[in-house]
């Protein structure tokens, strides 16, 4: 699938995550490490090794990123178990 929305290298970008699990899973699971995995795939490496993009690249580094904030939380009813993703330019 081909991704419309790509940053340049030189944009200085925040992310807000709100990240919805179901049940023991939510006390289980990191913030930490749940983010590292979303910033890998926003940078286009997701599963297997890192080393090679699998996805086209939203942002080029993750290093572009001057804030985030990350959450978890049980999921609402019409969630169907996801969880949002804002990305926008940083304005400080």
């Amino acid at each position: 699938m081909e991704s419309f929305v790509r940053y340049a290298e030189s944009d200085k970008l925040e992310i807000r995550v709100r990240l919805y699990i179901e049940g023991t899973a939510l006390a289980k699971h990191d913030v930490d490490n749940r983010l590292k995995d979303i910033m890998d795939a926003l940078q286009g490496r997701a599963g297997g090794s890192k080393a090679k993009r699998r996805l086209v690249a939203i942002i080029p580094n993750d290093r572009q990123l001057y804030r985030v904030i990350m959450e978890k939380g049980a999921p609402p009813k019409q969630s169907h178990g996801y969880g949002h993703l804002t990305i926008r330019r940083f304005s400080a």
